[in-house]
């Protein structure tokens, strides 16, 4: 299991990262690339347990002889959706200030990227951050608050 997710979890975040990039004109979005982030989470997690996540990926020392808290972990989640729900509101209630319709969006296209070459990054994407930041936030309170059960 543990090699396994050493291989898959990269590819799971790339193609996550892809389709959150590109949702605002494909399929794909926010949603689609807050369950990939969070499927990949969940790999960790079954592979190498809370211990490996509060050290490895949030940075902080955990007593070997202690068992980790899973209050900690679910803290940074939900202030995770937390922000994520404050970004995607932002984003919405932002073109009001310009006196334009509520989520109304624009854009700018850039060039000569060294991976996407022409990229459209239009103000939506801000708000599909604000829906991605929930959707891993929200579902990995789920599953650390079950997984812990």
């Amino acid at each position: 299991m543990r090699t396994t997710a050493r291989v898959i979890v990269p590819i799971i975040l790339v193609v996550a990262i892809s389709l959150f990039v590109e949702g605002h004109n494909l399929p794909g979005g926010g949603f689609i690339g807050g369950v990939l982030t969070t499927t990949a989470f969940a790999v960790i997690y079954m592979a190498f347990g809370l211990d490996f996540l509060e050290r490895g990926v949030l940075g902080r020392d955990v007593d070997p002889g202690k068992e980790p808290s899973r209050d900690r972990v679910v803290v940074v989640y939900r202030r995770l959706f937390a922000y994520g729900f404050a970004i995607a509101v932002a984003s919405g209630l932002a073109p009001l200030v310009f006196d334009r319709p509520f989520l109304s969006q624009t854009f700018v296209i850039l060039e000569g990227l060294p991976i996407y070459d022409h990229l459209e990054v239009a103000s939506a994407l801000a708000f599909d951050f604000g829906v991605y930041c929930v959707v891993v936030g929200g579902l990995l309170t789920i599953l650390s608050v079950v997984g812990a059960e």
